[in-house]
């Protein structure tokens, strides 16, 4: 497995770089996390509640068997060995934007929210975007109207235009699709 770990009282933040990473039983604690943060609301990929833990596998196994050094990762972080939280992190092959990547499925389990995991990890995807991708910039987009702006704001993030309207999550309930920048990294 090839991974680089960083270490904070317990916290550990861990990258995948290839599919056979990818263990099985991390597999399953990888979309249960998935399965929990989008039950509860979150704005990580799946936004109806109760998700298809068929369908979180299928779009999981999907990322994995994608992951490669040069244009796809998974940031993991744990808790005592249990997932807390992951991201994916992505750069488009093609010549034209090859020099920025974007950020996927920004996560944390409810029970260690407001520890600083999310943050961390989206730190975590900067350092290794800039030092190991060489990426010259991340982008994104984010669920508004669930304080998603002031979260990545915190971390440096700037929004650079919205689409309207664009997410409908209920009759009556429609969201902006919030995209921000990260640059220069």
């Amino acid at each position: 497995m090839t991974t680089s770990t960083t270490s904070d009282n317990a916290l550990h933040y861990t990258q995948l770089l290839t599919p056979d990473a990818v263990t099985a039983p991390l597999a399953t604690a990888l979309a249960e996390c998935w399965i929990e943060v989008s039950d509860a609301g979150g704005a990580a990929g799946f936004p109806f509640s109760p998700v298809d833990p068929a369908e979180v596998a299928a779009a999981l196994d999907r990322i994995v068997t994608g992951l490669d050094p040069a244009s796809s990762r998974l940031v993991v972080a744990t808790v005592g060995g249990a997932v807390a939280g992951w991201l994916h992190l992505r750069r488009d092959p093609h010549p034209l934007v090859a020099h920025w990547g974007t950020l996927h499925h920004v996560q944390t389990r409810l029970h260690v929210r407001g520890r600083g995991i999310g943050a961390g990890l989206v730190r975590q995807a900067r350092v290794i975007a800039r030092d190991e991708m060489a990426l010259e910039q991340l982008r994104l987009a984010a669920r508004g109207g669930v304080g998603l702006e002031e979260f990545y704001g915190r971390l440096g993030w700037q929004e650079i235009g919205r689409w309207p309207g664009a997410l409908r999550l209920a009759p009556e309930d429609d969201r902006d699709e919030v995209l921000m920048v990260l640059s220069p990294l």
